[in-house]
């Protein structure tokens, strides 16, 4: 069978959270109807996700293979490394601004445009690094809003661990968790070299030990797209089926 492709165009999108305007990335696969609804996924890094994670042609062969229900991708992006840091850090100066963005703008907006299931398990929040962090925290504060968060190498310190400790509704979310053996000495944006390999394996434990429906997952290798792309069928292949 010949393969078909779907299509990415660019949207504006006013933010009043965020006090700016952001130029998303939306992905409709070959067979779109409006006589469908679709799962919704929601890529932080949405230019990354688009060009190093190829994500649009992932979904696409994942469809082919009828290995997911139809879905469309959203991709957010950033502007600047620090921009990045300030919306996504556990202690960004936006991230309660940038989390109000995704769950009381973005997705009234996505659901009015497009035709999605409105429901929690109908929508996932994916990221890589940093914009696993802010995905996994967007869910644990709406998990009625997002249902399903996928995180490639989070970034994890002690505020995170509390938060997912401290979560008192586990059924409520279903959760993708990957992260590489060789991430113990990762350079952050901040010029820090951190380890990620040991918070990141407390984090897994954590997520075990408070019974989320889950698929954790250790890598062999470092904190790259070389390992993210790979990595993004099996991701995208798990969250995307209950």
């Amino acid at each position: 069978m010949a393969s078909m492709t779907g299509k990415t165009e660019e949207i504006t999108f006013y933010s009043q959270a965020l006090q700016e305007e952001l130029t998303l990335l939306l992905y409709k696969p070959a067979n779109f109807s409006t006589l469908y609804k679709y799962h919704l996924v929601i890529a932080q890094d949405g230019q990354d996700y688009f060009n190093l994670g190829r994500i649009a042609r992932v979904t696409e062969e994942l469809l082919e293979e009828k290995k997911i229900p139809n879905t469309i991708i959203v991709g957010v992006p950033y502007s600047s490394v620090r921009d990045r840091r300030e919306k996504y850090h556990p202690e960004g100066k936006q991230k309660d601004s940038y989390i109000r963005f995704l769950a009381h703008e973005l997705v009234p907006y996505l659901d009015q445009a497009l035709p999605t299931y409105q429901m929690g398990r109908g929508r996932v929040l994916i990221g890589d690094s940093l914009g696993g962090t802010i995905s996994l925290l967007t869910g644990l504060q709406y998990p009625h809003t997002f249902g399903k968060i996928a995180m490639q190498s989070p970034y994890v310190d002690s505020s995170i661990l509390h938060k997912v400790e401290q979560f008192p509704s586990p059924h409520l979310l279903q959760l993708y968790h990957t992260f590489g053996t060789k991430e113990d000495s990762v350079k952050t944006t901040d010029g820090e070299i951190k380890d990620f390999v040991t918070p990141n394996q407390e984090l897994s434990n954590l997520i075990k030990n408070k019974n989320f429906e889950s698929l954790c997952n250790e890598f062999e290798g470092d904190h790259t797209w070389t390992y993210w792309q790979p990595d993004l069928k099996q991701a995208l292949h798990y969250i995307l089926n209950d």
